[in-house]
């Protein structure tokens, strides 16, 4: 049996689909009953917990060979940081209850890193926290999903500029397919490898600078896109005002800070780096209206 938080999300509904095609048997964890059906539907179990409910979380998990989990995030936490510790530190409790004998974490690209990377320093808290339990273990680190790029996508095809977070325009970046990250957690839990601890990197089949996401975005609406630099001192205000809260719009802040500072990369000489098949047009053509 192959348990899965964060079964709604992009990940997860993709690693379940991938398990259910194979005949896999599948317990998706939901936080509650209104999307059981669909999951029902594929074939599934279906458990009720919150990640913040240990005794709910263990009665969950129990019982499964594995179980891939996720970083428990909160874009509207008053303190983002010390809420995502503590759901990591209950998620964990509960994995270590149940001892499964694999966890798949969806982790980061600089994960590896002990400081000033904001949010990927969470996924780091994450990992050191999983190496913990007595379990063999897989950290899938994904690159920036290319989905992220649908926040600025709208105003690009409105106003042919598109505003960036990375610095400078040039430089390489490697992103990945949220779906395609589900695609590899899927064949990682079906795999038979008995190594205590794999770390493997989940990358698109290139990387992409600004100016190409605005060279992608212009060739799906046939008109031109140019990139620009977002100034940074404007970065927290305008996550803010996209719904994120302050203490939250820090942590992304610092992440593309580090990000421009070539801090976030797959770690060097460590595990594998598996390539997904999207391109950055498959990613964004849903988002984009010629």
């Amino acid at each position: 049996m192959f348990a899965i938080l964060g079964a709604t999300g992009k990940i997860g509904r993709t690693t379940i689909a991938a398990l259910r095609e194979k005949s896999a048997p599948v317990r998706a964890i939901l936080r509650g009953r209104s999307k059981a059906q669909e999951f029902v539907d594929l074939g599934c179990e279906v458990a009720i917990a919150d990640i913040g409910d240990v005794s709910a979380l263990t009665e969950a998990i129990d019982g499964a060979r594995a179980v891939q989990v996720i970083c428990p995030i909160d874009i509207r936490a008053v303190d983002a940081r010390a809420e995502m510790l503590r759901l990591i530190e209950t998620m964990c409790e509960a994995l270590d209850k149940a001892n499964p004998e694999l966890v798949l974490a969806i982790s980061d690209y600089g994960a590896e890193v002990t400081s000033e990377t904001g949010i990927t320093l969470l996924f780091n808290a994450l990992e050191t926290r999983l190496r913990k339990l007595r379990c063999r273990k897989i950290f899938l680190r994904s690159a920036e999903h290319m989905e992220n790029w649908a926040r600025v996508t709208r105003v690009a095809v409105e106003t042919g500029q598109l505003h960036s977070f990375h610095h400078p325009l040039t430089k390489l970046f490697p992103t990945v397919s949220a779906f395609d990250v589900g695609t590899i957690a899927a064949d990682l839990l079906l795999e038979d490898d008995e190594s205590r601890l794999r770390i493997v990197h989940a990358e698109g089949p290139r990387r992409y600078a600004p100016n190409d996401v605005a060279a992608v975005i212009a060739s799906l609406i046939d008109r031109p896109v140019v990139a620009r630099e977002l100034p940074r001192t404007q970065w927290e205000a305008i996550l803010t005002r996209g719904g994120l809260s302050e203490s939250y719009a820090r942590l992304v802040t610092e992440l593309y800070e580090a990000h421009n500072a070539g801090r976030i990369d797959a770690e060097r000489d460590v595990g594998e780096i598996r390539h997904g098949t999207s391109e950055l047009a498959d990613a964004l053509r849903r988002f984009v209206k010629p």
